[in-house]
């Protein structure tokens, strides 16, 4: 009981339970004849995996949704790296969640035969949460996502297109199972780990730990590309 317990309060299971909150209310709010999900979509990077939580594809575009299952205020804003939670006197900083699904978008784009403008990044946050910031319209609160999602009305994708980049998704992810969630929270942790080696996401050259010389960053350490200047990829250390 008390591992039970545990479990449901650990940040796996309130992920777990925040992305099945999304998909019910996609089942409910979003025709499957008009829009395609897809769920837990894991795919292979240079660098590892990326894991996707939600792809909806339609004639009106392909919407890539992150879940954040959080409560409390939440004060943040389009640009800034780090958000900030806040839980009565606590705080709590995470990563922008726009940044983070970048990163989802970008592989979806080079695993797909669609204009990049058709690919569209959505958050949702579930849970009692409240923004405190000014948001941009694809940051949004329980159903909102899905609002946002039917703003888009004018269809740039053909039927033809629509199927073809449903079956480029299920065709490249790698199949939705306990080991491959297991491979990727592994690979999540070597990135973290600044021991760790790590390949370019760009041009798959090894990643090598530098010391900026210059500028408002000088004396900040980050990845840089081992193949400079030939290829310019950065990445923070965090």
């Amino acid at each position: 009981m008390m591992l039970f317990l545990a479990f449901l309060g650990s940040p796996k299971f309130k992920g777990i339970f925040g992305e099945a909150l999304v998909k019910v209310a996609a089942w409910l709010r979003l025709s499957s004849k008009t829009y395609h999900a897809l769920h837990n979509v894991t795919l292979p990077t240079l660098d590892g995996t990326t894991q996707i939580d939600h792809i909806f594809v339609s004639y009106f575009g392909i919407f890539v949704v992150e879940t954040k299952n959080m409560k409390g205020w939440i004060f943040g804003g389009e640009n800034k790296k780090q958000w900030t939670q806040k839980i009565f006197k606590k705080s709590f900083k995470f990563q922008n969640p726009l940044h983070q699904n970048y990163k989802h978008v970008k592989t979806l784009e080079a695993s797909l035969d669609v204009p990049p403008e058709v690919i569209h990044s959505v958050v949702v946050f579930v849970g009692n949460s409240t923004f405190k910031s000014p948001m941009p319209a694809n940051i949004t609160c329980g159903g909102g996502y899905i609002t946002y999602i039917k703003s888009f009305r004018e269809p740039v994708l053909s039927e033809a297109q629509v199927q073809k980049a449903i079956a480029q998704i299920q065709s490249g992810r790698l199949a939705p199972s306990w080991k491959t969630d297991r491979q990727h929270v592994h690979q999540l942790k070597n990135r973290a780990d600044p021991n760790a080696e790590r390949k370019c996401p760009k041009c798959g050259k090894p990643m090598v730990l530098r010391t900026a010389k210059r500028g408002g960053n000088a004396g900040n350490q980050f990845w840089g590309c081992s193949a400079y200047p030939k290829c310019r990829m950065v990445q923070n250390i965090n």
